[in-house]
């Protein structure tokens, strides 16, 4: 596998710049909120950037919200340290809309809430949380991606396992990664090539051209193509 990596770093370098709108709506970029957690510590979701993350509205008087709890709590045991497409790990950033710090705490441990980021204001429905993602009703959520981008929202029961099975990322093996990995350097050297041909020999871009051909080749050889 190091030498896969070693090999994709010397082939090529890939830039991807994508202007995100911050929004509610699937594609979006989540709004980012920063409050407390009930022994004081601040969190915030840009905090979990890298993970898949579900921000989960809740509160411990909303009994809808106490009956959901056992999905939620299966979907983070199962996916926490999975592989996805687009992140590292699933966790739960769980925004409380209750007034009391004590029945907060106390249904975070009745209800098993394992994971660490629990926050609230304790404002109920003024909750500054819930006017931000425009929230009307609980339990509600919002699926992010490692790069905090909304993947779905709404999801409840087997629909959250779903969406998050879709998105896991499958074992693929050596011989496969380096199957591709030969496509893509042969797809490359074919476009430096053509390139070559359209380039004046005497400017840097011909000289660049000609350096990444070379080091396309030597890769080509490590994988004995």
């Amino acid at each position: 596998m190091k030498k896969l990596q070693i090999l994709f770093l010397v082939a090529f370098s890939v830039f991807q710049l994508q202007a995100q709108n911050v929004g509610l709506n699937i594609g979006d970029k989540a709004p980012d909120l920063k409050f407390s957690s009930p022994d004081g510590k601040e969190y915030s979701i840009s905090d979990l950037k890298g993970k898949v993350v579900l921000i989960d509205f809740w509160a411990s008087w909303c009994g809808p919200c106490r009956r959901e709890n056992p999905n939620v709590v299966r979907a983070y045991n199962e996916f926490k340290d999975k592989k996805f497409k687009n992140g590292e790990g699933f966790t739960i950033y769980s925004v409380s809309l209750d007034r009391s710090a004590d029945a907060w705490k106390a249904a975070i441990e009745k209800d098993g809430l394992v994971w660490p980021y629990h926050v609230s204001d304790l404002k109920h429905w003024k909750s500054a949380a819930a006017k931000t993602y425009k929230v009307r009703g609980i339990p509600t959520n919002f699926l992010i991606d490692g790069d905090g981008i909304i993947l779905g929202t709404s999801l409840r029961g087997n629909r959250l396992d779903q969406v998050l099975k879709s998105i896991v990322v499958k074992e693929r093996s050596k011989v496969e990664l380096e199957s591709d990995l030969k496509l893509t350097l042969l797809e490359l050297q074919k476009k430096v090539e053509n390139e070559l041909v359209k380039t004046d020999k005497k400017s840097p871009k011909y000289k660049a051209l000609k350096l990444q051909q070379k080091q396309n080749s030597k890769a080509l050889k490590v994988l004995k193509l």
